[in-house]
């Protein structure tokens, strides 16, 4: 029998009867969906995370203090950095563009009547570079500032518009634990990045932060609570980490665990690449068992529809229908049906992808490979599910079945 004729007596066949057409689709379309949905979201999820771990700064590699171990351990941070442990890096480290040690408090900065939690940063010039920040007005902190103690402050766009609204903050005076700060800066808008608001930042000078706000705590100088470095380039990155855990080491005469940790911008990405991609497998996954179930509706209707059409069967055997031309027409028929629901599915499912990525920070994407992969399962789960009612149509004795007609 031609193949033509086949579809359409399939066709005809699943048009008799819509609603069950319908409902059997049902269980693929629910699985289809599902399953681009979440790898649509999975991989807006990894491109979220790369774009905030790029957000960090080019080639960023942070210096915290304490051991690998020591940071798993729910305790207080060692304190072990100090000031100028990042002025020997700057200086001593030859793969290195800029070193920006950083002093990190959370404290009460208050303007006139307006009191605002924010996180306040003593740092230096060089943040500028490692963590990609820009000055919208004003200006940033300079090498004079720290040198001389100054009591000034850069606030992050967000922070000044909470405490200044309409009003120019330039030239101001905010307080923050009973030292007058002048506002010399408003930042350019950064973004939040793994929950860190960075608008909502204050910058100081790291001199000024740890002799009036927080205290010298350290008897080797300034501490710091870590240190941003950024490489040359990237291919400079495994270099510039080599480096500076040789360096310290030498300066803090380690003769056996490091009192501190260099975490590598790329070996970031790469952990939570591997955490977003295994989320996004168990996610499909987990989908994908509703396809499996689609496919059992399916067979069952399949096979209900061989009891149904028994006459029809028997008849066509009859007038000379071999097992195959049986055979291929019901495969041809769950095959259809598998198919229909899988592009329907995954229409649905791109849509839902799309609505997500409108509403969330999730950017929406699908690649056309995960869409041909969903569709071509579907349309494999049609056949491996529709070839035993298939057979069972096949076997069917005519002069049986026209007499059980």
């Amino acid at each position: 029998m031609d193949i033509v004729e086949n579809l359409k007596m399939a066709g005809t066949t699943l048009l008799a009867n819509k609603m069950r057409s319908t409902l059997t689709m049902l269980g693929i379309i629910i699985g289809n969906a599902s399953v681009i949905g979440m790898i649509g979201i999975g991989e807006g999820a990894q491109k979220f995370v790369e774009n905030k771990v790029n957000s960090l700064g080019p080639n960023v590699l942070f210096v915290l203090p304490g051991s690998p171990e020591a940071q798993t351990r729910p305790v207080y941070s060692p304190q072990t950095l100090v000031l100028a442990d990042a002025e020997a890096i700057a200086t001593q480290v030859p793969s290195v563009e800029a070193v920006a040690p950083m002093l990190t408090s959370s404290e009460l900065i208050s303007y006139r009547n307006k009191n605002v939690s924010t996180s306040i940063t003593g740092t230096t010039p060089d943040i500028l570079t490692v963590r990609s920040l820009d000055v919208a007005r004003g200006r940033f902190l300079s090498e004079l500032d720290l040198q001389r103690n100054e009591t000034v402050v850069a606030l992050g766009s967000e922070l000044a518009e909470q405490l200044f609204g309409d009003e120019d903050p330039l030239g101001k005076s905010v307080r923050l634990k009973n030292v007058s700060l002048r506002v010399i800066g408003v930042m350019q808008p950064k973004g939040s990045t793994f929950g860190d608001n960075m608008d909502m930042n204050a910058y100081v000078p790291v001199t000024m932060m740890a002799n009036r706000i927080t205290g010298r705590t350290s008897p080797y100088g300034i501490q710091v609570t870590f240190i941003s470095v950024s490489a040359k380039d990237e291919d400079s990155m495994s270099a510039a980490q080599f480096q500076i855990e040789n360096l310290l080491r030498l300066r803090h005469k380690i003769t056996d665990e490091d009192d501190f940790t260099v975490r590598n911008q790329k070996d970031l990405m790469q952990i939570m690449g591997q955490i977003t991609g295994a989320l996004t497998l168990m996610l499909a996954a987990i989908a994908a068992i509703s396809l499996v179930v689609g496919g059992i509706g399916i067979m069952n209707i399949m096979l209900v529809s061989v009891t149904e059409r028994t006459q029809e069967i028997g008849l066509r055997k009859a007038i000379g229908a071999s097992e195959r031309d049986i055979l291929i027409q019901f495969t041809i028929e769950s095959v259809i049906l598998s198919t229909a629901g899988g592009l329907i599915g995954t229409a649905i499912g791109m849509s839902s992808v799309i609505m997500v990525a409108a509403f969330s920070p999730l950017e929406s994407g699908v690649s056309l490979g995960a869409i041909a992969v969903a569709v071509g399962v579907s349309g494999t789960i049609g056949l491996f599910f529709g070839v035993f009612p298939a057979r069972q149509a096949a076997k069917l004795d005519p002069i049986v079945a026209l007499r059980s007609a």
